[in-house]
């Protein structure tokens, strides 16, 4: 009833919440994504998006067909991959940014282990631009990180926008510096709050550095400061803060994946665990 192809472009529309990049990803003509699209809302009845010409949101039927999509797509890849006898194998040197500490990472991984028990699957979390760093050194395979703002490379996973959160009680003082959260250096949103915050030329100090994100989500938490943070990961607990007390818009942010040399012993799995995280991208800012 559900075309494979139909829902694969369905996931990429999903989960950039874009027909231009959705096309980009999937190599597809923008007309043939929305196409994809229309045939598989002709096949649930049911309209899966809502869309204009300045966004593209899901519909309710559409959240609800983001499960079915990744559970028909898991059981055809498994049958393929039954009868025409492939088995991934290999070691693959995997890295992912402290910005999904909190999301729903592990049931991809959980997932991918289970499909492919014969890769040996090795896991660093760090910073981003630290991932990028090892990356081009050749000591990861393959990483999950925000996309430098200079970078264009990697493929996309999904496009957020950064914004200031803190505890909700806090109240920042127009006159005072804003007292900032952040990771330390290379880390890319710091990066991007300190240029925000000098190119309005509002004064800033450092309230708390932490490499760990659970670190700086205390230090939120306490109340000690505002942190720069993708929308769609906000941490329970913390709440955007108000535009009304005046802090620097800090633009998009896009999480990307990039492979790194391609080590033969490495490739397939590298190549089948993208497609996973892309297949399952949704269930990372989506709670």
């Amino acid at each position: 009833m559900y075309d494979p192809a139909h829902l694969r472009t369905f996931l990429a529309v999903a989960q950039t919440l874009s027909f231009t990049q959705a096309a980009r990803r999937l190599g597809l003509r923008q007309s043939t994504v929305s196409q994809h699209v229309r045939r598989l809302e002709d096949a649930t009845g049911r309209p899966l998006f809502t869309r204009d010409t300045h966004s593209v949101e899901l519909t309710e039927d559409g959240e609800a067909m983001l499960g079915f999509a990744r559970r028909i797509l898991e059981a055809h890849e498994q049958a393929a991959a039954f009868f025409t006898g492939t088995r991934v194998r290999g070691r693959l040197r995997f890295g992912a940014s402290e910005d999904f500490v909190l999301t729903r990472l592990p049931e991809i991984l959980e997932g991918f282990r289970h499909q492919h028990p014969e890769v040996d699957l090795e896991l660093t979390v760090e910073l981003s631009g630290t991932l990028h760093a090892q990356l081009a050194a050749g000591g990861l395979d393959l990483i999950l990180a925000k996309r430098r703002p200079q970078d264009t490379h990697g493929e996309l996973v999904w496009h957020d926008e950064l914004v200031w959160i803190g505890a909700e009680r806090l109240r920042p003082e127009p006159d005072r510096p804003v007292p900032l959260i952040v990771y330390p250096p290379p880390g890319i949103t710091r990066a991007l709050a300190l240029e925000a915050l000098e190119r309005q030329g509002r004064p800033w100090r450092i309230a708390c550095t932490s490499g760990s994100l659970n670190g700086l989500i205390a230090a939120a938490r306490a109340g000690l400061g505002v942190m720069a943070h993708a929308r769609g990961l906000v941490p329970p607990g913390l709440v955007r803060v108000p535009d009304r007390f005046g802090l620097p818009q800090l633009g998009g942010v896009d999480f990307v994946l990039v492979h790194g040399r391609r080590r033969p012993s490495a490739q397939h799995a590298a190549d089948a665990l993208a497609a996973a995280i892309l297949a399952g991208g949704d269930r990372l800012h989506r709670r």
